[in-house]
């Protein structure tokens, strides 16, 4: 599975693609690379996430839609949401999360885990909590 490079800051990370959400993977990586803002959720809990407004990541033409997705994200897990009751995002879990919005809970596609770096997720998620939205870009490594 390819390996993606997150870069927030000084901070970097590398992420490796879940197979269990194959057209999420797939369609993602035809967005690298991909420059966003990265800020703290306001429901979920300790989290980071990228709003993506009205994005629907396609797949040969397909909406993606959910595959491997939950609710209850493991640290340095990324989830995606394609949108329905709240707008598409990513999401993020530096510490404890539950993925929600202000309409209730909400479950993402698991397509990216943190593989090196996980040990400076704390230090990202107080630097977006405190310091206010970073920018994010995801590569391929």
């Amino acid at each position: 599975m390819p390996q993606i490079r997150i870069t927030v800051g000084s901070l970097q990370f590398m992420a490796e693609t879940h197979p269990d959400a194959p057209h999420t993977v797939s369609a993602f990586i035809g967005l690298l690379p991909y420059k966003q803002k990265l800020i703290h959720v306001r429901w979920s809990g300790e989290g980071c996430w990228v709003p993506l407004g009205e994005l629907q990541l396609e797949n040969d033409g397909v909406k993606v839609g959910f595959e491997n997705h939950t609710s209850h994200p493991s640290v340095g897990d990324f989830l995606f949401y394609p949108g329905g009751f709240s707008e598409t995002e990513i999401i993020l879990a530096y510490g404890s999360c539950s993925f929600s919005s202000k309409m209730g809970q909400l479950a993402g596609n698991h397509f990216l885990t943190i593989t090196e770096g996980k040990e400076k997720l704390r230090t990202l998620g107080s630097k977006v909590l405190w310091e206010g939205a970073q920018d994010v870009l995801f590569e391929l490594a």
